[in-house]
C-alpha cells in the first residue's frame, strides 16, 4: 500500500510574501494618487485667492486715486445728461491698475449725509458714487476675477447766498 502525499494549499505559504506586497503597493499608489489630486486643487485653490485680492486691491487703488483729488468732485466736468464722469480721460489722474471707473453725481440727493444727527448749517452738499472694476492683471489664469466696488463720496461746500 502507497500512502498518498496530500498537499493542502491553506498551509502551504509560497508567494504569500509577494501577495501583500501587491497590496502594500495598490495602497501606496492610491494615497500617492490621492495627495497629487488634493495639491493640484490646493494649487488652483490659492491661485484663485490670489486673483481675487489682485482684482481688489485694483479696484481699491482706482477709488483711492480718484477719490484724492478733489478736482474730480466739480460739477463742471460731468455730462449734465448722464451725469456721469469718467475721472481717467484727465491726464492727472493716473489710471495704473487699468481699472473701469465711473463717477456719478447723484443730483436727486440733497442735503446732508447722516453722522451721528448732527447737521451743519449754511452748506451745500454734492453726493457722489464711485464705481471701480478692477480685474486680475496676471495673464496665467484664462479665467480673471473681477471685483466691483463702490464708494459714496459727499462734497462739502459753503452755501451760496
Amino acid at each position: 500500500m502507497v500512502k498518498e502525499k496530500k498537499k493542502c494549499f491553506l498551509k502551504d505559504q509560497t508567494g504569500a510574501a509577494m501577495i501583500i506586497a501587491l497590496i502594500m503597493m495598490v495602497v501606496l499608489t492610491l494615497i500617492g494618487i490621492a495627495s497629487t489630486f488634493t495639491s493640484t486643487f490646493e494649487i488652483k485653490l490659492s491661485g484663485n485667492k490670489r486673483g481675487a485680492t489682485d482684482a481688489f486691491y485694483a479696484a481699491d487703488s482706482g477709488v483711492n486715486v480718484i477719490a484724492a483729488r478733489t478736482d474730480n468732485f466739480n460739477r463742471t466736468n460731468y455730462d449734465p445728461t448722464t451725469h456721469n464722469y469718467n475721472p481717467f480721460t484727465d491726464s492727472d489722474n493716473v489710471n495704473v491698475t487699468n481699472v473701469q471707473l465711473n463717477v456719478n453725481y447723484k443730483s436727486d440727493r440733497k442735503g446732508p449725509p447722516r453722522i451721528g444727527g448732527y447737521t451743519a448749517i449754511k452748506l451745500e452738499y454734492d453726493h457722489f458714487v464711485i464705481q471701480s472694476i478692477g480685474k486680475d492683471q496676471v495673464e496665467i489664469s484664462p479665467i480673471k476675477s473681477v471685483c466691483t466696488l463702490e464708494e459714496r463720496v459727499v462734497r462739502i461746500l459753503p452755501a451760496q447766498e
